[in-house]
């Protein structure tokens, strides 16, 4: 399918004066500066989803004050979402991701958790695991009786995974249900880089070199199975969406992660993004395509948690 012409235009105005800079020749306090511009848009209020937002902190395991956000939907139909925000570990924030955990407050029915984890380079490997672990045990003993979900997007669904393999080893938290939206699941990034879309739609193998550098400066990490998921035993972890993006050069990995989750017995759901790009989830705001995407991907993890609340009755 070819790319979504509202996201061509945009992809084209940014381009209006060059191409964009690459995340290696800035700071990160410009990275982070430019993702906020990108993320934060100004919007009517009357058009955001009716929830309940309030800000609290937890403690991580080395005590250090971690701050969450916690938003409660109109209508609790006992769901709860620890949800871990993109960025490659170095970008994104509390902020950037609130339309996008507002959305999944209001059509799931879920209390969501947003997580404000330490971010590389400060934080390096494994603190941004370990904080989101710490978070998903908070979530799980402040709502005992609610259906678990661990969600994320791009770092934040590939942190997602990694709490949901040390939750499985041991036992605790119970997770229900894993919402994983374009994860990068190959550190090597040799899949990326045999991609067609390596550069020119919002995000480039190039970035994501830079971001995994900062992440794990440290590179024999990079085989740990918190980080190279496709050789990780996915054996025994709850249902799964993952939705991937046509146009983006973590779209095979996503491909590959399905296919590595069915052959490890696991249940899971795929819904592809055709002619969309990386972090369409949060562009639903300007991007009707992107919207129509973010409403399939809600229906199906829907279901699943659906299907998954009978089978346990």
């Amino acid at each position: 399918m070819p790319l979504d012409r509202i996201i061509r235009s945009l992809i084209a105005w940014q381009h209006a004066d060059g191409a964009p800079t690459p995340l290696r020749a800035m700071s990160v306090e410009q990275a982070r500066e430019r993702y906020r511009e990108s993320a934060i848009r100004p919007r009517r209020r009357a058009n955001e989803p009716a929830v309940t937002v309030v800000d609290e902190k937890i403690d991580s395991s080395d005590s250090v004050p971690i701050r969450c956000r916690v938003y409660t939907p109109q209508v609790d139909i006992d769901r709860v979402i620890t949800y871990l925000h993109g960025g490659g570990w170095v970008t994104g924030d509390l902020d950037t991701h609130d339309l996008a955990c507002r959305v999944l407050a209001a059509s799931l029915g879920a209390v969501v958790i947003s997580v404000d984890y330490r971010r590389a380079p400060e934080f390096p490997y494994p603190t941004p695991l370990n904080d989101a672990i710490s978070a998903t045990r908070w979530t799980s003993h402040l709502f005992p009786e609610h259906d678990h979900v661990l969600a994320g997007d791009s770092a934040g669904a590939q942190l997602a995974l990694g709490v949901a393999l040390d939750a499985r080893a041991n036992g605790d938290p119970r997770i229900d249900a894993l919402l994983l939206m374009y994860p990068p699941v190959d550190p090597s990034l040799r899949i990326a880089a045999a991609g067609a879309h390596t550069e020119g739609y919002l995000l480039s193998v190039d970035d994501l070199t830079w971001c995994y550098e900062q992440y794990v400066p440290d590179p024999g990490h990079l085989n740990d199975p918190a980080l190279d998921l496709l050789h990780a035993d996915l054996s025994g972890l709850p249902p799964t969406v993952v939705a991937t993006a046509e146009f983006d050069p973590l779209q095979r990995e996503g491909e590959l992660l399905v296919e590595k989750l069915r052959t490890s017995g696991v249940s899971v759901r795929h819904v592809p993004g055709p002619g969309l790009v990386h972090g369409s989830f949060l562009i639903q705001d300007i991007v009707p395509a992107a919207a129509a995407n973010a409403q399939q991907v809600i229906q199906e993890f829907d279901a699943v948690l659906t299907s998954a609340r009978q089978h346990t009755a």
